[in-house]
């Protein structure tokens, strides 16, 4: 007899845009993936990646069993003998050295999972170390802090209104490729071809004729890293021109002469030498914001990833204040998630960073984090407060952070590691143990994160698509229960389900009122189920976990709506436009405008078959021609001799690597791009696709004495290169 096959819904948790999920479920296997065609929010788009739900779920390089490292080898153990054997090795070092001496790394695909919502905050806190570690710092640090200092909240960050805008202006950004990133945006092609189709237009500024570029009604090439100079050169031309006009914000902005008096040395003419993009242009562009009926500024991971990422992050939202574009539908906007507290006045403590520094390179710490730049400084340099054993969670730090040979020997030499992962990759093969989750599939969904960044309020539960697999991973929220009673002293065999008990508590007191009232109501078969119920019914539209279950494709909240003041959070109430740190760091730009910027420079790039590290062992989505290629422009391929199918080596301060050449121009001359994620060559893996497909670490390049010194955001892009031909 068949299996029998069935139809279930899921949001898709592959990236950000939130894209709901028709699976087809035969037996205990997902046997196709397609868009769900109800979904409120995505409408049945779907990209490759989320094609492949299945695939990746199903992947037979995934570990189902706990490793445990035995004379030197790595070998399957029971899950009590892998949390003893997390005990014996972590709490004596805790104990003689201190919480500093262990360290936490915590990757990207925290977000993406209920577990990193929900298990994650408490983790840190039991562990008390100020030696922790994020993804953000290699990737969007800057938009944090930059709104922190002008909001009053790191996570208060307004997303392009791109249903109703009538001018979008992109710089550093690519969603064709990335389907979007800090703005939860299912099929943002689709809505930015809606944009053109009701007679708006977007431009795109980047360095590479990207995807998204190619469809725009402008591309403007732009050197990596001088987006804050662009921008400024906008700012510059609003206050010359008087087309500053703050709009309904009049009355709740704070700060504007002081960036008046900022931007007078930044005229386009001087911004345009430094740029590349004429001075006109530059003065057109402010103009047409300035005019448009509503528009939107938005920057990404290019504006990021950059020496000056967190002022190019301030001045996005500079001009979005000073064209009258913030909180304005058609402007940028921010989001109310359904399990967010409404908020009913303005005014706050603010933000701050540097509540304490690193060790040996004297960093700050922004978000209760340091920036993974220090963190090999961290465990290579001896002496009091010295990283000697480290925790990572979902995280792939060997490819994804800078000068990543140098981190991969340091890791080699720490006392003890441990692992959530559930593969045996360039990271995880130096753990002394690994604790792999159980697939996606198993679990249920929640995107706490990326519902806060929607730009269309909705919200969506997926319960688990599959049953637990009893000879497969352990839930996550149990393995990071367990680790937390490991680290509180409660021992390895504690029930977790004591520390699910226990957050169930601390949810129901913060919620108020009567606690014992509020517990009979809430549902849910999982522990963070009934930790999303509490969040959900005390949220801004009292939605209830049931009412998510009986809406397998969505509730729709409807379009953004204007927060402003309620959502500020500084302390004087108002939007600060000119937060004291981010003005005294115009200086070093200002000190860039005379630089010589001759030489090659690298760039990163994105595909949509990929995410970071993550997803290159499912076959579908490595398959077809090497994309792990450098792109150099014709003229430049010409001069250094290097022809199509040729090879060349690159060369920073920090490493070399040899690749191949594509030659195109969709790169101005003088860049290089490389994409990131790749590298899989290491000994000690267990990623057979991946292996086969290895490509080259663009990270061997970046360098981890280069930071953007506001947020510690490490300096990815615009990285000074050498290029010869191999």
């Amino acid at each position: 007899m068949a299996d029998p096959t069935r139809t279930a819904y899921r949001t898709c948790p592959l990236c950000e845009a939130a894209c709901g999920l028709e699976l087809t479920v035969t037996g205990d296997r997902i046997t196709a993936a397609r868009g769900d065609r109800e979904h409120v929010f995505s409408h049945g788009f779907v990209c490759p990646k989320g094609a492949t739900f299945g695939q990746l779920t199903a992947d037979p390089d995934r570990l189902r069993r706990p490793l445990v490292r035995r004379a030197g080898r790595l070998e399957e153990a029971s899950w009590d003998e892998a949390f003893a054997a997390v005990e014996a090795g972590l709490r004596p070092i805790a104990a003689e050295h201190g919480p500093d001496a262990i360290a936490l790394y915590l990757g990207n695909p925290n977000v993406h999972t209920m577990a990193g919502g929900l298990y994650v905050s408490p983790l840190v806190r039991t562990l008390g170390s100020r030696n922790v570690f994020t993804a953000s710092t290699v990737d969007q640090m800057p938009k944090h802090v930059s709104c922190g200092f002008m909001f009053g909240h790191p996570l208060t960050i307004p997303v392009p209104d791109v249903d109703r805008t009538d001018l979008l202006l992109i710089l550093g950004a690519n969603p064709w490729e990335s389907n979007g990133s800090l703005a939860t945006a299912a099929d943002l092609p689709g809505r930015l071809k809606a944009i053109q189709a009701r007679g708006g237009r977007f431009v795109v500024v980047d360095p590479r004729r990207t995807r998204t570029a190619e469809a725009a009604d402008e591309h403007l090439f732009i050197r990596p890293g001088t987006d804050a100079y662009l921008l400024f050169g906008i700012v510059h031309t609003l206050f010359e021109e008087g087309l500053v006009d703050l709009g309904a914000l009049a009355g709740h902005v704070t700060g504007l002469a002081g960036v008046r008096d900022l931007a007078l040395d930044f005229a386009p003419e001087a911004m345009a030498v430094v740029c590349a993009v004429p001075a006109d242009r530059i003065r057109g562009l402010a103009r047409e914001l300035a005019a448009a009926g509503s528009a939107a500024v938005y920057g990404r991971i290019g504006t990021c990833t950059v020496e000056f990422g967190t002022l190019t992050s301030w001045l996005v939202d500079v001009v979005n204040v000073l064209t009258g574009n913030l909180d304005r539908p058609g402007g940028v906007m921010f989001p109310e998630a359904a399990h967010v507290r409404a908020r009913t006045r303005a005014g706050g403590k603010g933000f701050r960073t540097g509540r304490w520094h690193s060790r040996v390179r004297g960093l700050p710490e922004v978000r209760g984090e340091l920036p993974v730049a220090a963190l090999a400084d961290e465990i290579e340099t001896g002496g009091e407060g010295q990283v000697r054993a480290l925790l990572t969670v979902a995280g792939n730090p060997v490819l994804s952070t800078p000068n990543s040979d140098r981190l991969d020997r340091a890791l080699a030499g720490l006392g003890f590691m441990v692992s959530v992962d559930p593969y045996l990759n360039e990271t995880t093969r130096h753990a002394d143990v690994v604790l792999p989750p159980a697939d996606v599939a198993r679990k249920g969904h929640y995107d706490f994160a990326f519902l806060a960044l929607a730009v269309r309020n909705f919200a969506a539960y997926s319960p688990p698509v599959l049953p637990p697999d009893p000879d497969g991973g352990m839930d996550e929220c149990d393995i990071l229960a367990r680790l937390i009673l490991i680290l509180s002293g409660r021992g390895a065999g504690t029930d977790p389900a004591v520390l699910h008990d226990h957050l169930l508590d601390q949810a129901l007191q913060r919620a108020g009122g009567e606690v014992a009232e509020l517990r009979e109501k809430v549902t849910g078969d999982h522990p963070a189920e009934r930790l999303l119920d509490v969040a959900l019914r005390t949220g801004a539209y009292g939605l209830t976990l049931d009412e998510l279950r009986a809406h397998p494709h969505g509730i729709d909240l409807g379009p953004l709506r204007p927060r402003i003041p309620e959502v500020l959070q500084t302390p004087s109430g108002t939007v600060e436009l000119c937060p004291a740190p981010i003005a005294a760091d115009v200086e070093r730009l200002r000190a860039g405008l005379d630089r010589r910027r001759d030489g090659f420079v690298l760039i990163g790039r994105r595909h949509l078959r990929s995410n970071n590290s993550w997803m290159h062992n499912v076959p579908a989505l490595v398959k077809g021609r090497d994309r792990c290629t450098l792109q150099i422009h014709p003229d430049d391929a010409a001069k250094l001799g290097i022809g199509t199918g040729g090879t060349a080596r690159v060369t920073s301060r920090v490493g070399e690597l040899t690749a191949p050449v594509e030659i195109t121009e969709t790169v101005m001359p003088g860049v290089v791009s490389l994409p990131h994620g790749w590298g899989h060559d290491r000994p000690g893996t267990r990623m057979t696709v991946a292996a086969a497909n290895p490509g080259v670490n663009s990270n061997v390049l970046t360098d981890e004495t280069s930071v953007d010194p506001l947020s510690g955001n490490a300096v990815l892009n615009g990285i000074p290169v050498e290029v010869t031909a191999a």
